[in-house]
C-alpha cells in the first residue's frame, strides 16, 4: 500500500454515501441521455443542495458521491430532499448510507470509520432510500426520526459491533412506490454463481488523458485476464464479456449479477513523465466491500516488460487475498451448509497456522472435503502437505507412515488433473522428505512453470535445494517466496528458512536476523524457535539461546536433536554437521 503521510487532518463528521442505480444498464441502454442525467443530477440537485446544506463533497466516483456535513440534521436533511427531488425522474434513482463518525483526510483520499460505515449502509439501502446509522438516529429529533423505519441490527463486514439501520421513507411507503411501479429496481435475475470462486476483470481507466496510451491500458487488462486463467481452483470471465464494461463506471455489484461472478477487480493507468501509475482494487461483490487494494509505481522503459512486471505484482497480491477472503466465508458458515469447497477452504485455515491442533483439524476437515468430492485434485494435494508437515515437524511418532501416506495422496492429486500445481508442490515436498531430491525438485519447478507466482513452491524449492548443498540458490527461491506473498500466514516459515540457508553457510550474523523475524511472527513453529536457538548461541548470545530453547520445547516439548538427525535428509556433510552442532551447543537433548 502507498505510505500515507504523517501530517493527516482528522475531525468528525456526518458522511453521506450515494450512488446511482442500475448505472451500467442505464449507460448500455442509452450512454448519452444517462450522461446528460447524471450531469444534471449533480449540477442542479445534488451537489447544490449540499452546498446549501453545508455540505462538502469531498469524493467523486462517477456514479457515486461521498458528502461530509458538520451537522447530522443538516446531512439528513440534504439526502431527503434529493430523494425526493428525483423520486419522479423517468430513470435516475439512489441509494443513500450515513454515519456520523471519525473522518481522515489524505492529499487524494478520504478515510475512517465515518466513510467506512456509511458506504456498507448505502449497499444495504433500497432504490431510492436513505440508510442510517443508530448514531445519526439518535442525533436527530423526533420529528425527523419519526420519518425514519426499521430498526433492525445488522452486521457489516469489517466493522466491530453490530449497527441498528434506520430507513427513510418509511417501509409503507416504500412498498407503496414499488406495487405503483415508482423507484422499480432492475429485476433480471442474476446468473448462479459457479462451483468455485469467480472473478471478472473490468478493463482499466487510462487516467492519462492521452488516447494513444489506451493500447497499455488494455493491455494490461488483459494479462491480468489471461494470467488469472492459469490459476486451476479460480473461474475467471474471459475478455470480450469484461471489455463490454469499456469506457463506463460500472455498478460492480451489477456488473457480478450479469456475469455470475463473486469477485470484481478495477483499477486505473495513469501515465506522468518517465513513470506509471497502476491503481487495482478487489470487491466482494456481495456487499461491495473492498477485499483488497493496492497501488504500484514504475519507472517506464520497455513497455511489455513493464507490463510483464506489473502483471505478476499483481497476480502475486491477489490470488492471497482471494484465498484469505474464501477461508473467511467457509469459517463463518455453519458446517451443515459446507460443499467440498467450504470444507477445504476451511481446513486450509487451520493448516497454515501449523499447530499440531490445528494440523488435526485441518485432517478433519480436508477429509470432509475429499469426501463430498473424491477426485478434488486441490484437497487431494492439500491432505498430502498435512502429511507432509505431520512428519516434518514431528506431530507423529512414525513419520515414515505419514509420507507414506502423503505421497499416495499426492500421486492421486496429479492423476485427478496434472495441471494444478498443488499437487505437483506436494509430491515435491513430500519426495524432499523422502530424500527422493531430484524428483522433488523436479516437482517443486514444474509447479512453479504451472503457476509463476507460487510462493510456496518457490520455499518448498529452497528447501529441497538446502538438502541437497546449495543454500546460495535456496535464498534466491526464498527470496522470491517473501517478494511474491509478503503477507502470507505462514511467513515465519519463509523466514526462518532463510536463517536456516544462512545458518547451512556460516553466516551466522545475517541468520540471526532473519531468525529473530521468524519467531516475531505470529503461530511462529517450534522449528522456528530452534533455528533462532542456534542463530542466538552461534552469534554468542547463551541465555537468550536458552530462552529459545524453552520457547522450542514449550511447542514441542519431544524434540530432540535425534530427530533432525534421523529424518532430515541432508545430502550435505557440512550443512548437517553445522545445524546438528548448532542445536547441541544451544542445549537441545540428544
Amino acid at each position: 500500500m502507498a505510505e500515507r503521510s504523517p501530517s493527516l487532518e482528522r475531525r468528525l463528521a456526518a458522511i453521506l454515501a450515494a450512488d446511482v442505480v442500475d448505472y451500467t444498464r442505464l449507460m448500455a441502454e442509452d450512454q448519452e441521455r444517462t450522461l446528460e442525467s447524471l450531469r444534471l443530477l449533480r449540477t442542479k440537485l445534488l451537489e447544490p443542495v449540499a452546498t446549501r446544506r453545508n455540505g462538502n463533497v469531498i469524493k467523486r466516483m462517477g456514479d457515486g458521491w461521498i458528502i461530509e456535513f458538520p451537522s447530522v440534521t443538516d446531512a439528513v436533511a440534504c439526502a431527503i430532499e434529493v430523494q425526493e427531488g428525483i423520486l419522479n425522474h423517468a430513470t435516475i434513482q439512489m441509494r443513500m448510507g450515513m454515519h456520523t463518525g471519525e473522518v481522515v483526510f489524505e492529499v487524494e483520499d478520504v478515510f475512517g470509520d465515518g466513510v467506512n460505515v456509511a458506504a456498507r449502509l448505502e449497499k444495504l439501502a433500497e432504490p431510492g432510500q436513505l440508510a442510517i446509522s443508530d448514531m445519526v438516529y439518535n442525533s436527530l429529533d423526533r420529528t425527523i426520526a419519526g420519518q425514519f423505519s426499521g430498526g433492525d441490527t445488522h452486521e457489516l463486514k469489517n466493522v466491530s459491533r453490530p449497527i441498528r439501520v434506520w430507513c427513510w421513507p418509511k417501509a409503507s411507503v416504500v412498498r407503496k412506490q414499488a406495487d405503483s411501479g415508482a423507484g422499480k429496481a432492475n429485476t433480471d435475475v442474476p446468473l448462479a454463481l459457479p462451483d468455485k470462486p469467480s472473478i471478472a476483470v473490468l478493463p482499466f481507466n487510462n487516467m492519462s488523458g492521452d488516447l494513444d496510451q489506451e493500447y497499455f491500458s488494455d493491455g494490461m487488462t488483459e494479462d491480468i485476464i489471461t494470467a488469472l486463467s492459469k490459476i486451476r481452483w479460480l473461474f475467471v470471465i474471459a475478455r470480450n464479456s469484461s471489455f463490454a464494461y469499456k469506457g463506463s463506471s460500472p455498478d460492480v455489484r451489477r456488473v457480478a449479477a450479469e456475469l455470475g461472478v463473486r469477485y470484481v477487480l478495477e483499477g486505473s493507468v495513469r501515465n506522468g513523465g518517465n513513470r506509471v501509475r497502476i491503481t487495482a482494487q478487489l470487491i466482494d461483490a456481495s456487499d461491495g466491500v473492498h477485499v483488497w487494494a493496492e497501488r504500484f509505481d514504475r519507472e517506464i522503459g520497455d513497455i511489455f516488460a513493464l507490463q510483464d512486471d506489473i502483471t505478476a505484482a499483481l497476480i502475486a497480491s491477489i490470488e492471497p487475498e482471494l484465498t484469505k477472503a474464501e477461508q473467511q466465508r467457509a469459517i463463518t458458515r455453519p458446517a451443515e451448509n459446507l460443499d467440498a469447497w467450504s470444507w477445504f477452504q476451511r481446513g486450509l485455515w487451520h493448516h497454515y497456522r501449523a499447530t499440531k491442533e490445528d494440523n488435526v483439524k485441518a485432517f478433519r476437515q480436508i477429509s470432509k472435503a475429499i469426501e463430498l468430492a473424491p477426485n478434488f485434485s486441490r484437497a487431494l494435494a492439500a491432505l498430502a502437505h498435512v502429511h507432509y508437515w505431520i512428519a516434518l515437524f514431528g506431530y507423529t511418532e512414525n513419520p515414515k507412515t505419514s509420507l507414506e501416506a502423503g505421497l499416495s495422496l499426492a500421486r492421486r492429486a496429479i492423476a485427478a488433473d496434472d495441471q494444478e500445481p498443488f499437487g505437483h508442490f506436494a509430491l515435491g515436498r513430500i519426495c524432499t522428505l523422502l530424500g527422493e531430491l531430484d524428483t522433488a525438485i523436479a516437482e517443486l519447478e514444474l509447479a512453479i512453470e504451472l503457476s509463476p507466482s507460487f510462493a510456496h513452491a518457490y520455499y518448498g524449492l529452497g528447501n529441497a535445494l538446502n538438502f541437497v548443498g546449495r543454500a546460495e540458490e535456496a535464498i534466491e527461491m526464498i527470496d522470491q517466496a517473501l517478494r511474491l506473498n509478503p503477507h502470507d500466514p505462514a511467513i515465519w516459515t519463509f523466514m526462518s528458512g532463510r536463517a536456516w540457508s544462512l545458518i547451512f553457510l556460516g553466516r551466522y550474523d545475517e541468520a540471526h536476523k532473519w531468525a529473530v523475524k521468524g519467531v516475531r511472527q505470529a503461530n511462529a513453529g517450534w522449528l522456528s524457535h530452534a533455528i533462532a536457538a542456534c542463530t542466538y548461541t552461534e552469534t554468542g548470545q547463551p541465555e537468550a539461546a536458552k530462552k529459545a530453547v524453552l520457547n522450542t520445547l514449550k511447542i514441542n516439548p519431544d524434540f530432540r536433536v535425534s530427530f533432525v538427525a534421523e529424518n532430515y535428509p541432508f545430502r550435505n556433510d557440512v550443512y548437517r554437521d553445522r545445524f546438528i552442532g548448532a542445536l547441541r551447543k544451544a542445549g537441545f537433548t540428544e
